[in-house]
């Protein structure tokens, strides 16, 4: 994926979920759906470092993920608004999308439901002999989930080809990250099962992308599993109806001009 492919899957995230939110206000939408307005360069970065044949399991806050990987946003929408042309037949919702197709297995709606899942598909391809990666995507609150830990544990001992990529974006929900962790630098968890620990600013989408490459080949020739932890933060409210009392505005403006799309549109126009 190359740079202005880069670019347009970013302004194709953050304008589909400013959309999303506009409609669950309008009252068109029904359920509840979680945005990543914000951490947009976690998503495409990955996805632009990853292969063809590799695979990723996503979150309760997935459509980004899903958009990077190369989901049609209109087959995307048609499942928010309950269509039968959605990825789920328009049963599943937000939450309940995947296509093996473009390798995307998956969002999730329980916190951390898809890091063992992760592990499976790694040991399938492992067993099979495909040139496979597993990529999966948590946030910061999961990393505090029993199945974060089991699975690292499990992935460590049997040198399994998957990343475990934490999208730090600040809360777990209205949880800021410095009460919920003991250690806020998740990528610290990795010493314990002895595998890499990578700590990356999640706003600079080409720091992750080269991260995320790494990562990738040192899985891929069978040095094992990495765990990455993306920076960034959430500019949205948790979900539909959070007014974000928990935070202050300040904060958030200050985050705003931290935002990474303007980010890397400068980034851009300094490389010519």
């Amino acid at each position: 994926m190359d740079l202005t492919v880069c670019h347009e899957r970013m302004l194709m995230i953050r304008y589909f979920e400013e959309a999303v939110e506009r409609l669950f206000l309008e009252g068109r939408i029904g359920g509840t759906a979680h945005t990543c307005i914000g951490q947009e360069a976690v998503a495409v970065g990955v996805a632009a470092a990853m292969g063809p044949g590799d695979v990723m399991t996503s979150t309760h806050r997935g459509h980004g993920h899903f958009l990077a990987r190369g989901a049609d946003p209109g087959r995307l929408m048609a499942e928010l608004f309950g269509r039968a042309g959605g990825y789920s037949r328009g049963r599943g919702g937000s939450q309940m999308m995947m296509d093996r197709g473009i390798g995307y297995y998956g969002a999730n709606g329980i916190t951390g439901g898809s890091i063992a899942f992760a592990n499976g598909l790694a040991l399938d391809a492992r067993l099979r002999g495909l040139d496979r990666v597993a990529v999966c995507l948590f946030g910061d609150g999961a990393s505090n989930q029993g199945v974060f830990h089991e699975t690292l544990n499990l992935a460590a001992l049997w040198k399994l080809p998957v990343l475990f990529i934490c999208e730090n974006n600040a809360y777990a929900m209205s949880t800021a990250a410095c009460a919920g962790l003991a250690n806020p630098r998740v990528a610290d968890r990795a010493k314990a099962y002895a595998m890499l620990g990578v700590p990356v600013d999640g706003n600079d989408l080409p720091a992750v992308r080269q991260v995320v490459s790494e990562a990738l080949a040192y899985a891929r020739a069978g040095g094992g599993p990495v765990l990455i932890e993306c920076r960034t933060y959430r500019l949205s409210g948790h979900s539909r109806g959070d007014k974000r009392e928990y935070r202050s505005r300040a904060e958030e403006a200050e985050a705003w001009a931290r935002e990474p799309i303007a980010r890397f549109e400068s980034f851009l126009v300094q490389a010519g």
